[in-house]
């Protein structure tokens, strides 16, 4: 019996042959021509003018922040049910993220608590799109404009997703996707900022690149920046994968309705399955997640997985609930209950790129037999 893991890439393209011609000619650093051509493309393919490629997803925050000048004493809305990284780029830039909880049907944010939060502080609101269904963007949108807000869609795990047929990652003032090898797109590790302002842009390049000044002499610098470069060997690997994202879309959302079609008796058991589709946006699965009734459960289930060799993931853990942000005196009196059944109950089954429908099917057959 075969371990059947979480995630496995799928590397069938060009992939080797793009990576090849990096090494053959020797353009394996942060230069090469691959590294503008799949900022170019992956930009176009959103629709946004500019595409700033970084070492990873979390690199792209920490710049996105930055670029905004959202700092010291600034608040930013954001879901409190979601990983660690867009609340660490908000704390580590000095500022202070403000939580909302998560709507128990999509597993985003809930939209509807955000206006109750904004104040004379809050600079900008940070969307988190959630595991294959985008965030309600409209009522965000409106509330941007109404308060001179700015929008950083976090859209990580929404490679082709769409909101009311608009790519999710063209809404944001900066939008930013992550590359690691469970997305539907993988460079390893690496990450895109996106933008239409020229100006944020222009920002974004220079804080990737230690700030250095780009007219001016080398190695003399009036601020401070990051080295969050992506490598040509990167790029190159990327641009292969979003050759094939169409096709990668299409399997992603098979694999979806299996699970979702052979495992509808869990409903009964009272565990909640990904919605399929809302009145904007049809799931497009980055994971296959499962909210058990209670964390006994959960843990059961797993645990039945693991004996059979399937492994699984929790789902993320709220913010408000982290130790590291408890020990500096944030979210003290926060409670967002959906937010914390889902970190509880939650888990994810075997959805990457690479899974077989034979092992679909085992994995089913292991949670049939279970009940």
């Amino acid at each position: 019996m075969n371990f059947i893991p979480v995630n496995v890439p799928l590397l069938e393209g060009n992939e080797l042959k793009y990576v090849t011609e990096c090494i053959t000619t020797g353009w394996i650093s942060s230069e090469g021509p691959f590294i503008t051509k799949f900022e170019n493309k992956f930009s176009e393919y959103i629709g946004q003018n500019h595409g700033i490629a970084v070492s990873n997803g979390s690199a792209a925050l920490d710049i996105a922040i930055k670029a905004l000048n959202i700092g010291k004493g600034d608040e930013v809305i954001m879901p409190s049910f979601t990983i660690i990284s867009p609340a660490q780029s908000v704390v580590t830039a000095g500022a202070i993220p403000v939580l909302v909880d998560s709507d128990p049907v999509t597993w985003n944010m809930d939209v509807s608590e955000i206006e109750s939060k904004i104040t004379n502080k809050t600079k900008a609101i940070l969307i988190v799109h959630i595991y294959g269904l985008p965030v309600d963007l409209n009522p965000i949108i409106d509330l941007a404009k109404k308060y001179n807000l700015k929008i950083i869609e976090d859209a990580a795990e929404m490679h082709g997703q769409t909101y009311h047929g608009k790519m999710c990652g063209s809404f944001g003032d900066i939008s930013i996707f992550s590359f690691y090898p469970n997305k539907h797109i993988t460079t390893g590790e690496g990450g895109m900022i996106l933008t239409n302002d020229d100006g944020l842009a222009k920002r974004c390049k220079k804080l990737r690149n230690l700030c250095f000044e780009p007219d001016g002499p080398r190695f003399i610098h009036h601020e401070i920046g990051w080295n969050y470069r992506m490598t040509n060997l990167q790029a190159a690997l990327g641009l292969a994968q979003l050759e094939q994202i169409d096709s990668f879309l299409v399997k992603k959302r098979r694999i979806g309705h299996i699970y979702n079609e052979k495992l509808q008796f869990l409903k009964i058991k009272g565990f909640l399955l990904p919605e399929i589709s809302t009145s904007y946006a049809h799931n497009i699965y980055w994971v296959f997640g499962l909210v058990a009734p209670t964390e006994e459960e959960k843990n059961r289930i797993v645990n039945v997985l693991s004996e059979n060799k399937i492994a699984t993931r929790p789902f993320f853990w709220c913010m408000h609930e982290q130790p590291v942000f408890k020990e500096m005196g944030l979210f003290a009196e926060d409670k967002y209950i959906n937010a914390e059944k889902m970190a509880r109950n939650g888990f994810y089954l075997p959805s990457g790129l690479g899974i077989t429908e034979e092992e679909l099917l085992r994995v089913v057959d292991v949670i049939e037999h279970a009940y």
